[in-house]
C-alpha cells in the first residue's frame, strides 16, 4: 500500500498536470469571477448557502455515515437514489469515495493514511491527494458490500456526467445568476467544507477520547459541515450515525438522518452507547485491511 509520502514525493507535477484536475480548477476560477462580476445580492446569498448545505449532506449524510461507515439502512432503490444524490455533489461515485475514507480509518495519521496532515501537510491532506493520479482508481475490496450492486458500479463509470447536467441545468433555468451561485460557487465552496476535515480536524480542536490518531472536536467546522466537525468523537466510535455525542453538539446531518428514518426512507439508524459516550472504551476501529462491524458494514435491505 502506498504511503501518503510517497506518492507526494513523486512530485506535485503529478497533480499540477493532471489533466482531470483541470474542471476542479476552472469551476474555482469561474465561480470567483462570476461572483465578483455579477456583485452581491441577498438572493444571491440564499441560493448559495442553500445549495452548499445541499450538496453537504449527501457528502456528510450518504457517503460518509452511510456508504463509508453504514450506520443506518435502507432500501436497494433508496440507496441507488442516495448515491445518485451523492454524485450530484461533485465528489466522484461513492464506491471510491468510500473505499479511500476507509483507508484512511484504517491508517490515520500514520504514513499510510493518504491525507494527513502530518504526513503530508496541509494542502496535500487538504486536496492535493485527491488531484494525484496514484489515488484515482477505486480499491474495489475495500467497498465489497457495494461493489456487488451494479447500478453502484455504473455510476463510478458516469458520475461525471450528473454534476455537468445540474450545471447546465442551472444557466438554461437561471442564467448566468443560476450557473455562478446556485451551482459553481456552492460546489467550490462544499468542495473546501467537506476538506477541512481532512486538513484542520486533524490539528485544530480538543480531543475527548484517546482514539489512537489525532483527530479532534471543533464546533466551528461542525457548524461549517453539518456536524462532521465532531471529528474526535467519530474517530473513537465510528459506528453511530450520531457524531455529536452531547446535546449541545449541534450535528444537523444527524437531524435530517432521524428525519429520514421516521417517514421510513431509512431504519435502523445507529446512536451511540452510553458506555462508549462517557468514553469507557478507547476507540472503535477496524482490523487493518478489513472494514468490521465496528464500521456498520450491514447488508442493505
Amino acid at each position: 500500500m502506498q504511503t501518503a509520502r510517497a506518492a507526494q514525493s513523486q512530485g506535485w507535477r503529478s497533480i499540477y498536470f493532471n489533466v482531470m484536475s483541470i474542471p476542479y480548477w476552472g469551476v474555482h476560477v469561474a465561480a470567483v469571477a462570476g461572483a465578483i462580476a455579477l456583485g452581491f445580492s441577498w438572493s444571491a446569498v440564499a441560493w448559495v448557502v442553500g445549495m452548499y448545505y445541499a450538496r453537504l449532506f449527501f457528502v456528510t449524510g450518504v457517503l460518509h455515515r452511510y456508504f463509508s461507515h453504514r450506520t443506518y439502512k435502507t432500501s436497494r432503490p433508496m440507496q441507488f437514489l442516495l448515491a445518485l444524490g451523492a454524485v450530484a455533489a461533485g465528489q466522484k461515485g461513492a464506491l471510491w469515495w468510500a473505499a479511500h475514507h476507509r483507508r484512511h480509518h484504517q491508517a490515520s495519521d500514520t504514513e499510510l493514511d493518504i491525507h494527513s496532515p502530518y504526513h503530508g501537510g496541509f494542502w496535500w491532506s487538504h486536496m492535493g491527494w485527491m488531484m494525484c493520479r496514484d489515488f484515482e482508481g477505486t480499491d474495489l475490496d475495500k467497498v465489497k458490500d457495494f461493489a456487488r450492486y451494479p447500478e453502484l458500479r455504473a455510476l463510478e463509470r458516469t458520475w461525471f456526467v450528473l454534476p455537468v447536467a445540474i450545471g447546465v441545468a442551472s444557466y438554461l433555468l437561471g442564467g448566468w445568476f443560476g450557473l455562478v451561485f446556485a451551482f459553481m460557487l456552492p460546489q467550490m465552496l462544499s468542495w473546501h467544507g467537506t476538506f477541512t476535515i481532512n486538513s484542520l480536524s486533524h490539528v485544530w480542536g480538543r480531543r475527548r477520547y484517546e482514539s489512537g490518531d489525532d483527530s479532534r472536536n471543533n464546533p466551528v467546522l461542525a457548524l461549517l459541515t453539518m456536524g462532521e466537525g465532531w471529528h474526535n468523537n467519530h474517530h473513537h466510535y465510528q459506528s453511530s450515525a450520531r457524531q455529536g455525542f452531547f446535546w449541545w453538539e449541534v450535528d444537523v446531518t444527524y437531524y435530517i438522518l432521524r428525519a429520514m428514518a421516521a417517514v421510513g426512507l431509512i431504519w435502523d439508524v445507529r446512536g451511540v452507547p452510553e458506555h462508549v459516550r462517557l468514553g469507557k472504551r478507547k476507540h472503535d476501529a477496524a482490523p487493518a485491511g478489513e472494514p468490521s462491524a465496528s464500521m456498520g458494514l450491514d447488508q442493505a435491505a
